[in-house]
């Protein structure tokens, strides 16, 4: 049976943060690499850059840098949990991460969720709260086209704007 692992990764947020985006639980690479979406493959940051147009960036500092100036908060559902390799279909043993802390400290207007498995926790550990899905950027979501997710995240622009 496996273990159960911890995620190292700490919450990524600003007082002036405006959304949050919640993943279930940081890959492989991503913890590793001690930050969110860090697998080469990930599409994330690069549908990110996009939206804002402007140029796509691998360095953790200058993607951490990309986040703080467009109010972007970034964290996990999941606190530990047990899982196979990076794989949400095997995770099992959840306990989940405290985002209260996050939302009372900071201008969190909406919380968006990366992924079905994401969602489905969020809804379960935090029924009070309202969360808005968007599809993984995995490149295991292999059916989602990259403009297919550029369309989906375009609605967080309008919780950025103001």
């Amino acid at each position: 049976m496996p273990d159960i692992i911890i995620s190292p990764l700490k919450p990524f947020y600003f007082q002036d943060s405006k959304i949050l985006i919640l993943g279930s639980f940081p890959s492989v690479k991503s913890r590793e690499k001690n930050f969110y979406y860090s697998h080469p493959t990930n599409r994330f940051f690069k549908i990110l850059y996009f939206l804002f147009n402007e140029e796509y960036q691998e360095d953790i500092e200058k993607r951490k840098e990309f986040l703080k100036e467009h109010k972007i908060a970034l964290y996990d559902v999941i606190h530990s949990c047990t899982i196979h390799s990076s794989d949400d279909s095997s995770i099992s043993d959840v306990t989940p991460t405290n985002i209260e802390d996050i939302l009372s400290s900071s201008k969190i207007k909406m919380i968006f969720l990366t992924g079905n498995k994401a969602y489905k926790l969020f809804k379960h550990y935090h029924p009070n709260l309202i969360g808005i899905p968007l599809p993984s950027p995995s490149s295991a979501n292999a059916k989602m086209s990259f403009t297919s997710l550029i369309d989906s995240y375009k609605i967080i622009l309008k919780y950025l704007e103001e």
